[in-house]
């Protein structure tokens, strides 16, 4: 019986981490033993980046949203509780874009909120 080896997959393997690995500096991207590490740290990262780009972005809304009620003479967190209570659903995206873009909608939002508390 003829010996078998497992070149083919190996090989496939070695090249798809290799393709991964294009662009890092030096041998990073050229010894295999080298770009398995590089590849694996650089997909844990980019997991991580995906989750911190929601945070940040939540956080950019906030602060834009805090921004534009501080103008109106009203604090953000008074803001969120007066929505609430008045039963108006409006997301902090959504919230942010009427603060930069739409500022009399926001004030009326502001003022909504305002009575309601």
């Amino acid at each position: 019986m003829s010996r078998t080896t497992s070149a083919v997959s190996s090989r496939k393997r070695r090249k798809k981490v290799l393709k991964m690995a294009r662009g890092f500096r030096g041998n990073r991207s050229k010894l295999i033993r080298m770009a398995y590490g590089a590849v694996d740290r650089a997909m844990a990262n980019a997991y991580i980046g995906r989750k911190q780009k929601k945070q940040q972005y939540r956080a950019l809304w906030t602060v834009r949203i805090n921004a534009a009620c501080r103008a109106l003479d009203f604090k953000y967190s008074w803001l969120i509780d007066g929505m609430r209570k008045a039963g108006i659903e409006l997301d902090r995206k959504q919230l942010a874009e009427m603060a930069v873009n739409d500022s009399a909608a926001f004030a009326k939002v502001v003022e909504a909120a305002r009575k309601a508390r």
